[in-house]
Parts: C-alpha cells; structure tokens; sequence
C-alpha cells in the first residue's frame, strides 16, 4: 500500500516522540529511553470483574485509532475500522444492531469489491442519533435506536478525531486543517474553516469541544483556538506548545489532546512544551507546567490526571499545576490515557492490560488484560463501569468492587 510522504512523515514522529521528547547524550541513555519496562508483581486491593463481553467486528488492528466505545440511550456504541458498527445493550451486552459503514447506503452489486470505510472518528451519541467518521472524510449518522443511515455528508481531509456535538450542531475536525460544522439533524452544511497545518505533524489531531457558545480546539501548530460555534468566526488563541529544537523534528508541538472543560476554565497539554489551564471566555493563561502529552487528560475532584510521551502516569493540582505524585512504571508501555473509576485512575497498555491506580497516591492496586492485541484508544467509564476495546475488537464491559 502507498502511503504520502507527509503520512510517513507524520508516523515517523509520532514514534519517535512516543519513545522520549528530550534528546539523548549518550548511546546508553539512549537504550535506557527506549527500553520497555516490564510489568512487576502487585498487591492487588480487588479483582476487576468482567461484566460482559462482545466482539465488534475486526477492531482496528495495528493502525492508528481513537475509536472508542462510548454510550447513550441505554446503549454502548461502536465499530471497527472497517466499518462494522455495532449497538449493545448497556445492562447486558447484548447486540441490539449492527450497521455496515462500508455500504450504508446499499449501493453495491453482487459482483461489487467491498472497500474497507476507515472509520476512525468517534462515535458520538446524541438527539437519537450516532454519529462516525472516516479516514476518507466521510461523516455518517445512523438513528442510534435502528442503526439506519439518517445522512451522510464529507469533509476534506482525514477525520481521526471525534466531532463534537451541542446546540443542533456537529462539529468535526480533519487532519487537512479544516473544520466543518453540519446540521446535525439532517447533514446540511453550516460553515467551514481552515487552519494552517505545519509540514511535519503527528499522526493525531485535536477533537473538537464545544462550551460557552464556543468550539474550542487545538491544532498542529502548538495553539488553542476558539471559534463561535454558531458562525464559525475565530475568537482568541493562544500558544500551548513551545518549538525550540533546530529541526523539524525538534519543533513538532501538536496539541492532539483533546481539550477538557471544567468549570469555566481548560486544561490542554502539547506533545513538546506545557500542560496549560486557560480561562474559557477569555483565553487568559492561567498556569502552565513542563509536561508533554497526546493523550486524553481526565479531572476527579482537585486532580488533573496526565500520561506523557513517555507512559509516566501524573497527578496535578488543577488549581496551580503543583505536581501530586508520579507513576513512571510504564515507560515506553504505550499508555492510554487516563480515565476516573470510583476512587481510582485506570490506565491501558499496548499488551492489553489495564491498570488501576490510586488517585491519592498513584499505587498500582489491580490489574486485568482484556486482550494481548493492546490497548490504544483510552477506556470509557460510564455509571462507575468501564469499557475497553482491544485492537482485534474485544469489547469489555468491567466493574469494581472498591
């Protein structure tokens, strides 16, 4: 398969930055970045119980994905990259409908090749719908209780990032730079824009947040936007990342992170330069803290919770950006972002485990593989039960019992 040199580009970053940001002095330094830590014994405080368990389709395999399972109108919802969308029964995972992306609208002959969609944003639950996105620029709809096509409408470029959704309104962002709002009941066009997009990027974008009346996003240039969510016209931006390397390389800053609201201020990370709290209506910095990160951020209580380039798991005062404490057992583990589940912080691995980790102290407490095909997307948490989907389409729906 032939890929752009910009996508080789993109995914020879992407590695190179998920193994260590900082530069090395020295070939044993340079080893010791790159060494995978193993998993060591634990005292686990509970077992994890398996709920239930479903299989959605292929998964994603080895590319690049955020797919996550999310839920809604008392359904979990999925799909695989092929295109394979599926609804489960919250309760009891039973299969309420399964959907094909890759033909929604039943064009194909008998004789016709079936072409994989390369759904790779989303879904997003919400006015009876759900919603997807595809690394061809499709965006799709389907009445979320039948699993039918209720529009279809396209984007240029990639869409490797959830859309958002609120006051009538999809919201999606592209990896080409552009953002395009459509009428979320029937797919009609609202406005487009188009952001600058530096000649070497992650393999990530921001998903788009949409608060106060605003869409809020972070793009591949290191900043933080704004724009009014019922006209599209940009509000104020401001830098996250900092490029102080000499190279292109050096000087990747992507905010990929998608934005987390709290309150009335946001907590946004770039993969080289800082974890910043921005006020919301004025774009205002509030603080900012040395961390590099391109992962999901997730908030319980007065905790900010982070994983970095590195694996290394942080607990930071959203109030100031004082550091908690620190888990650095999961260096180069390919970690999932971090997600709340009662008192704890669970975190996936690139072998397929979850961990759970105190959310006062950063103690590994319990421990449970899904499947050895890894984790990558970061795991949903709804109603204190949490669901993962492994790369080969594994879906678990898992609770605790502390």
């Amino acid at each position: 398969m032939l890929m752009s040199k910009r996508f080789n580009r993109k995914l020879l970053a992407i590695c190179i930055l998920a193994v260590g940001i900082s530069a090395c002095s020295s070939t044993d330094d340079e080893d010791e970045d790159l060494k995978v830590a193993e998993l060591t014994e634990i005292k686990a405080l509970f077992t994890p119980v398996v709920k239930w368990d479903a299989t959605v389709g292929n998964g994603v395999g080895d590319y690049f994905s955020r797919i996550q399972p999310v839920a809604g109108y008392g359904k979990i919802f999925s799909a695989s990259r092929d295109g394979e969308a599926f609804a489960f029964d919250e309760k009891s995972g039973k299969q309420v409908w399964h959907a094909d992306l890759s033909d929604i609208e039943n064009k194909l002959g008998f004789f016709d090749d079936k072409e994989p969609a390369l759904i790779s944003g989303g879904p997003v639950a919400g006015i009876n719908k759900v919603f997807f996105g595809s690394e061809n620029g499709d965006v799709i709809a389907l009445d979320a209780k039948s699993g039918k096509l209720s529009w279809k409408g396209t984007i240029k470029g990639e869409v490797i990032a959830a859309p958002a959704l609120d006051s009538g309104k999809l919201v999606v962002n592209s990896a080409s730079g552009v953002m395009k709002a459509f009428n979320a009941s029937n797919g009609q066009d609202e406005w487009q824009i188009e952001q600058d997009v530096p000649p070497l990027s992650l393999r990530g974008i921001s998903a788009p947040v949409i608060a106060g009346g605003g869409v809020i996003v972070g793009s591949a240039d290191g900043s933080l936007s704004v724009y009014i969510l019922e006209q599209g016209r940009q509000g104020w931006t401001v830098d996250i990342g900092e490029a102080t390397g000499s190279t292109e390389l050096e000087r990747v800053i992507d905010v990929d992170s998608t934005p987390l609201i709290y309150g009335e201020n946001i907590y946004t990370v770039s993969s080289r330069g800082n974890l910043s709290a921005v006020e919301l209506r004025s774009g205002r910095v509030l603080w900012q803290r040395q961390y590099s990160s391109y992962r999901e951020l997730a908030i319980s209580g007065n905790s900010l919770f982070l994983t970095d380039v590195k694996g290394h798991i942080y607990a930071i005062d959203r109030n100031n950006g004082l550091e908690l404490w620190s888990q650095l057992s999961f260096s180069n583990r390919g970690m999932t972002g971090p997600v709340p589940q009662g008192n704890y912080i669970v975190v996936g691995d690139f072998e397929g485990y979850l961990h759970w980790l105190d959310q006062e102290t950063g103690e590994i407490v319990a421990r449970h593989q899904v499947d050895s095909s890894g984790l990558h997307a970061t795991p949903t948490v709804v109603n204190n039960v949490l669901y993962s989907q492994a790369r080969n389409g594994d879906l678990e729906a898992i609770t605790i019992t502390k």
